[in-house]
C-alpha cells in the first residue's frame, strides 16, 4: 500500500500541471484578488512597497523550493542574464509597481476590465516581434471576448459606455498592460531551466529593481504601516497572485502559447465581480451574466485548435 501511495499522490498535481486551462483559470483567480485586495490597501500601504514586498516575498518563498535546482540551472541563467533582465523589468518590476499605482487613482473595476485588453496585447506584440498571426478562431475569439468585456463596462448600455472616462489612474495600467503584453510574447526565448528556476531568478531580480524606488518612497512619500490588515494583505499578495500565479502562468504559457495563453485573461472581470459580489457587496445584473457568457464564448473558440495562417518570414 505505501508502494502505491506515492502515485495516488502525485498523480492529481501532474494532472493539474498538464492542463493549460486548469492553470491559466486559476491564475486568473488570483490576479483578480489581487486586484481587488490592491485597491483595498490602496490608502493603507504604498504602491511601490506594495510591489516590493510582493515580490520579494515571493522570492523567498520559492527560493525554499527551488534553492537545489536554481544552483544547478545558474549557469545556463547567467549566460542568458540580458534576457533575463528584459523579462524581469517587463514581467516583474515595470507591471506590478504601474499597476498598483494605478490602483491609488481609479477602480478595482477600472483596472479588471482594462486588464482585458491583454489578449489582444499579446497578439500585437508575437506578431511585432515573431511576426505571429493569430488564427481565425483566435480572433473571433478575442472579439467576442471583448465584447463581453465592454457590455460589462458599459452596464448593458451604450449611453453609459459613451460616459466611460480614462483617468491618469488608468493610463498607468495600460501603459502596464502594454509592458507585460511583450514579457507574455517574449517568454517563448526563456532559458530552458526548471521553471521554478526561472520564476525565482525573475522575481529576485524584479525585486532587486524595485528596491531603489521603495527606498524613495520610504523616505519621501510613506512608510508601510505595521497593521496586521495590511500583513495579511501582503501575504496573500506574496503567495497566490505572485509566486503561484505566475508559476501556472508561464507553465501555460508552454503548454499553448501566449496568444491562447492570454485569452485567459478576459476571466479577471468574471472573477472581479464574483468577489465585488461576495466581500463588497455589490450586485450583480442581468448585463454581468451577458458579458460572462460572451466572455466565456470567446474563451472557448479561441481555445479550440484551429488552422493557422503561415507566419510572415
Amino acid at each position: 500500500m505505501s508502494a502505491n501511495q506515492p502515485i495516488a499522490l502525485r498523480r492529481p498535481t501532474f494532472d493539474i500541471w498538464s492542463s493549460a486551462w486548469t492553470l491559466l483559470v486559476l491564475t486568473n483567480l488570483f490576479w483578480a484578488g489581487n486586484i481587488v485586495l490592491g485597491r483595498g490597501v490602496a490608502g493603507l500601504v504604498p504602491p511601490i512597497a506594495l510591489s516590493y514586498v510582493r515580490w520579494t516575498g515571493a522570492f523567498l518563498i520559492g527560493l525554499a523550493f527551488a534553492w537545489r535546482q536554481l544552483q544547478r540551472d545558474l549557469p545556463v541563467l547567467m549566460r542568458h542574464w540580458p534576457l533575463m533582465l528584459l523579462l524581469s523589468a517587463t514581467g516583474v518590476a515595470s507591471y506590478n509597481t504601474m499597476s498598483y499605482i494605478g490602483l491609488t487613482e481609479t477602480t478595482a473595476l477600472n483596472v479588471l476590465l482594462l486588464q482585458s485588453a491583454m489578449p489582444l496585447v499579446i497578439l500585437v506584440w508575437a506578431f511585432v516581434l515573431f511576426r505571429d498571426r493569430p488564427s481565425v478562431l483566435q480572433t473571433i475569439g478575442v472579439a467576442v471576448s471583448l465584447l463581453g468585456v465592454v457590455t460589462i463596462a458599459g452596464q448593458g448600455s451604450i449611453e453609459v459606455l459613451r460616459h466611460l472616462s480614462i483617468n491618469h489612474g488608468d493610463l498607468w495600467v495600460l501603459g502596464a498592460i502594454a509592458i507585460n503584453g511583450s514579457y507574455a510574447a517574449m517568454l517563448r526565448l526563456r532559458p530552458r531551466v526548471h521553471p521554478l528556476s526561472f520564476l525565482v531568478a525573475a522575481m529576485g531580480i524584479g525585486s532587486c529593481m524595485n528596491l531603489p524606488f521603495f527606498l524613495w518612497e520610504e523616505v519621501t512619500v510613506a512608510h508601510i504601516p505595521f497593521d496586521w490588515h495590511a500583513i495579511a494583505a501582503l501575504g496573500y499578495i506574496a503567495v497566490f497572485p505572485s509566486f503561484i500565479a505566475y508559476l501556472f502562468f508561464n507553465r501555460g504559457i508552454e503548454l499553448i502559447g501566449a496568444g491562447r495563453a492570454g485569452q485567459s485573461m478576459h476571466l479577471m472581470p468574471v472573477f472581479g465581480a464574483v468577489l465585488a459580489v461576495l466581500f463588497l457587496g455589490e450586485q450583480f445584473h442581468v448585463y454581468h451574466a451577458v458579458g460572462i457568457a460572451l466572455i466565456a464564448s470567446g474563451i472557448v473558440l479561441a481555445s479550440l485548435r484551429g488552422p493557422r495562417r503561415a507566419a510572415v518570414s
